[in-house]
């Protein structure tokens, strides 16, 4: 019996395996080490990195919901020196794919970061975070305006050589038009997709669990939402989706892969089981066998 044929190529990144695990849920990967062979995935997204260190947002800011969490954290991170100086040596000694997801509150800081990063050795692509939903200024409010997409992408584009992979927000009316805006100026891949809003409320203090009010939910609650907006972009995108949502079991990557993903993210199962990307790397191949299938890309957007 052949062994399958499980690698993939994302906009010129060669993963070993299409399971990356997901930026917010992973840390900057190294803490990750103690629980599984970061050499068996396909690779990772660091947190989210800022040009400045941000605290987040105020606790509580996680809170569990049925199949599912809400998440306020607020994109805490060590800004962009400290990543560099502290993180990136570190980073650079592990055997696997490294995506760095940035973000900023301006056009401008978005763009000083993808030029910046592009001169780090060891970083293979970069995934701008247009899409989180937890926080006051920037976020969100540069992947739900299509103009500002349009425009924060085409920046970025000519600031970095390394492949540009864009995180889309579903709290969009059409996020196959945010799709379109980014392929036309000049992202390499999609990630689809980032959480959506939410809120959970404490029936006895009548206060809100999450500080913040509302939060971004993830987990197996929102795969068929995840599942279905992957399969939209990529009957209307030629560039390579990465499939991000309540991804838990190997056969959710493949029902991915059908839908057109080229590639995965795990995040909120990273919580529940650290060393689940490097699992379902070894269960992959055993089921393409299963299913008959030689080559995982011959199942990208195979759903009839």
């Amino acid at each position: 019996m052949n062994t399958p044929n499980i690698s993939v190529n994302l906009a010129g990144i060669n993963l070993r395996n299409p399971i990356i695990a997901a930026s917010g849920t992973f840390g900057y990967g190294l803490a990750f080490q103690n629980f599984l062979d970061l050499g068996n995935i396909g690779g990772f997204v660091t947190k989210g990195i800022s040009l400045k260190p941000r605290v987040g947002n105020p606790d509580p800011r996680i809170c569990e919901t049925p199949s599912g969490m809400l998440n306020s954290i607020g994109l805490h991170n060590v800004g962009l020196e400290k990543f560099i100086t502290s993180k990136m040596p570190e980073i650079r000694k592990v055997d696997t794919s490294v995506i760095v997801n940035f973000f900023g509150e301006t056009v401008e800081e978005y763009v000083e970061l993808a030029n910046r990063l592009d001169q780090v050795e060891g970083i293979d692509g970069l995934e701008m975070n247009i899409s989180c939903p937890n926080v006051n200024k920037g976020g969100s409010s540069f992947g739900t305006d299509l103009s500002v997409t349009c425009n924060v992408v085409n920046l970025c584009r000519k600031a970095t050589k390394k492949p540009l992979i864009v995180k889309l927000s579903p709290n969009v009316g059409d996020i196959v038009e945010f799709a379109k805006a980014c392929e036309d100026n000049g992202a390499d891949a999609i990630s689809a997709i980032n959480t959506l809003v939410g809120m959970a409320i404490d029936i006895k203090s009548r206060k809100p669990l999450l500080a913040k009010r509302t939060g971004g939910l993830s987990g197996p609650a929102i795969k068929p939402i995840a599942v279905r907006m992957v399969n939209e972009c990529y009957r209307s995108v030629k560039i390579p989706i990465i499939g991000i949502g309540g991804i838990a079991t190997v056969q959710d990557i493949i029902e991915f892969t059908l839908a057109g993903a080229t590639a995965i993210q795990i995040g909120t199962m990273n919580f529940v089981d650290p060393a689940i990307c490097e699992k379902l790397a070894a269960e992959l191949a055993p089921l393409l066998n299963e299913l008959g299938v030689d080559n995982l890309h011959d199942l990208i957007g195979q759903v009839s």
